[in-house]
């Protein structure tokens, strides 16, 4: 049972929180609205959460933007969240900066339209010596995706030279994903009520905690954020040990 809401949040509190932002076109239709408000109403929602993040101490926010998956849907939304993608970026860069936000961008950013990848790459770039908070935006991204092109990567250095087969592991194959140098996520959330992953950080939630929100991501505010973090820290995290060793406690005999 998660903790109360009028439980204040506990400590520590996860150093990264991974978000699947779900439920924007359910959120719209429910209102007679089109789909693309939906996700306007959920990118705005987007920058609310940074704020909490950072406000609450978290250090890094990673939210699944748009998946390698997303290109099925119909021409004119996908056309339409990237158009709304750069128009938010601009209006809420200013936003970014003032409170020190690092923006890094994973997946195939390549694969974009020239109107949405200039501004983004220009944004990463001018962010680039901020410290304070870390946003990552899953854009174009697969999980099974980034972990072929990790091996890919990691199979080159092996047909150079570079590498011994005996060699690869677990940390050598992680420096070819895009999140290196990230820590991994210890939370993830998913709102609207959808127990799965969708090929979100798969690798990298090995050990996280997940937490369902039963809310459309355009509902999900900082009271919810907070509820999730309650949870978290309600949690007991192991890491393949047992219960008394993570409290310190003597085995039992």
């Amino acid at each position: 049972m998660p903790p109360s809401e009028d439980t204040p949040v506990a400590r520590p509190l996860p150093r990264h929180v991974g978000i699947i932002m779900d439920g924007n076109g359910r959120w719209a239709a429910a209102r007679g609205l089109p789909r693309l408000e939906g996700h306007r109403r959920g990118a705005e929602r987007l920058f609310e959460i940074v704020d909490a993040c950072i406000d609450l101490g978290v250090g890094t926010l990673t939210v699944f933007a748009f998946s390698a998956e997303n290109w099925k849907r119909p021409q004119d939304e996908v056309s339409g969240l990237f158009k709304l993608g750069e128009w938010l970026l601009r209006a809420h860069l200013a936003r970014l900066h003032r409170r020190k936000v690092r923006l890094r961008v994973i997946g195939d950013v390549n694969s974009l339209p020239d109107f949405a990848r200039a501004p983004l790459i220009e944004a990463v770039a001018a962010s680039a010596a901020h410290e304070a908070f870390t946003l990552v935006v899953a854009l174009n991204y697969g999980a099974r995706q980034e972990a072929a092109q990790a091996a890919r990567l990691l199979a080159e250095d092996v047909a150079a030279g570079r590498v011994r087969p005996e060699e690869v592991d677990w940390a050598r194959f992680e420096t070819k994903l895009d999140t290196h140098g990230l820590p991994d996520p210890d939370l993830i959330i998913r709102t609207s009520g959808e127990f799965r992953l969708s090929n979100f950080l798969l690798l990298q939630s090995a050990y996280a905690e997940i937490h369902i929100a039963k809310e459309y991501w355009p509902d999900f505010g900082r009271e919810q954020l907070e509820t999730a973090f309650r949870d978290y820290c309600g949690r007991e995290r192991r890491f393949g040990m047992t219960g008394s060793q993570v409290q310190g406690a003597p085995p039992a005999s």
